[in-house]
């Protein structure tokens, strides 16, 4: 099979592939935006699900940002292109609290969430490609991020799903060029437009330039990168969460057995320790891990370590504890104010 029909069988494994372990009746969503990676991906599904020996059904759910104008319009756009397809299709209209790509993010995961829980999904299909993947490790790399951002996007997560993280993006429009879809292709993803967020000006500008200055492969490299990284971190996660499990002590962390880790598990457990405490993970940053390490690792009587979210770490009696910071003391009002 060669041409754009091998693209087109390529989607349809890849959702094979990614379903294979669902039970008779499980319902799948696929999130649509209109555009050619998750519309490829909805034309796919719609095809598995279609065969009689699919025993699973499918539906397409399509979520309207409303931050351009004319978004509504795209949505229900979509929305037709796979009910064209053969699949039922919703559109989930909601809110962006604030500027930026992860407010956005932020907000429709949840309304996903939303969707599958009312409909009783089992899972949601996501069309990230190998090309978003390799942004999002250029970005982390770029960003001086850990080892678990440049692990990337996993292939799933929860009730999420990304079957075509192995495919190109010139594989999605081969795709639907080949089955005579018209996808949306978003202004803003173009890194010239007024509008173009940073992973745009990566996608348009930066990949481009190290294709061409160290040659081909470059996006490639990166995926593979963070496959690599994915299996580092997911067994230093592992060891880590053993760490904090042998250090809990009544609610506490024990030092001693905290001072006794590599700094790696150790660093790692207490990032974890601080995040479950109801430090926000995209706030936390390495500064505040480090800060927290010196309870252990450099005991000197410091006092408590102030951390995002109003979460606070202190020493005491060889233990250290995560929780609600206190709240601060008022001064004392002096007998001349209150005269006054």
């Amino acid at each position: 099979m060669s041409g754009p029909a091998r693209e087109v069988a390529a989607v349809r494994s890849a959702v094979v592939a990614s379903l294979a372990d669902l039970p008779p009746g499980a319902l799948v969503l696929v999130a649509c935006s209109g555009g050619p990676d998750s519309l490829a991906l909805a034309a796919g599904v719609a095809f598995v699900a279609g065969r009689p020996t699919t025993t699973w059904r499918a539906q397409a759910v399509v979520v309207d940002h409303g931050l351009q104008d004319g978004s509504a319009q795209v949505a229900d756009e979509a929305a037709q292109a796979c009910r064209g397809l053969g699949l039922d299709a919703v559109v989930v209209r909601v809110a962006v609290d604030g500027p930026g790509e992860a407010p956005a993010r932020t907000a429709r995961y949840a309304a996903l969430e939303r969707a599958a829980d009312e409909l009783g999904a089992a899972t949601v299909l996501l069309g990230h490609t190998l090309d978003d993947q390799a942004e999002t490790v250029l970005l982390g790399l770029a960003r001086g991020s850990g080892a678990r951002t440049l692990a990337g996007m996993p292939a799933t997560r929860g009730r999420f799903r990304r079957p075509l993280l192995g495919m190109r993006r010139a594989d999605t429009l081969a795709a639907c060029a080949a089955q005579h879809l018209m996808p949306w292709h978003d202004p803003t993803n173009d890194g010239t437009h007024a509008d173009a967020s940073l992973r745009s000006r990566v996608r348009s500008d930066a990949l481009p330039t190290l294709e061409r200055v160290l040659g081909p492969g470059v996006a490639e490299a990166l995926a593979r990168t963070a496959v690599q990284l994915r299996d580092d971190a997911d067994l230093l996660d592992a060891l880590a969460a053993d760490l904090l499990s042998a250090a809990s002590v009544d609610g506490c962390l024990d030092v001693d057995a905290l001072g006794a880790a590599a700094p790696a598990l150790r660093t790692r457990a207490l990032r974890t320790a601080a995040i479950a405490a109801g430090s926000p993970a995209g706030a936390l940053l390495r500064v505040h891990v480090l800060a927290v390490d010196a309870l252990v690792t450099d005991w000197h009587g410091q006092g408590a370590v102030d951390l995002p979210g109003g979460v606070a770490a202190r020493r005491s009696c060889g233990r250290l504890a995560l929780g609600p910071a206190p709240a601060p003391r008022e001064a004392p009002v002096r007998a001349v104010d209150q005269e006054e």
